[in-house]
């Protein structure tokens, strides 16, 4: 993926963590990401700190969305 691709997913990626936290009214866990102090529209950054970012902003996004929803009863395997 090209420097260019990573940093626009970056900032879909923010969109969609600024989305959630109002939809579910909750608060993501920014810890990784904040402490590496890259944001999209950081572009004088490397692509590995960009990639870094997406994974830590990726993580604490599901991490939260695991949280929130409880476990559903198992589907049975059998055809209809």
């Amino acid at each position: 993926m090209k420097k260019q691709e990573l940093i626009h997913l970056h900032g879909l990626l923010a969109e969609v963590c600024n989305h959630y936290e109002q939809m579910a009214q909750c608060d993501v866990e920014h810890a990784k990401y904040s402490e590496l102090g890259v944001r999209p529209t950081s572009i004088h950054k490397s692509k590995t700190d960009h990639k870094a970012a997406v994974f830590a902003l990726a993580d604490g996004i599901t991490e939260e969305m695991e949280t929130e929803t409880e476990p559903e009863a198992p589907v049975s395997a059998t055809a209809d």
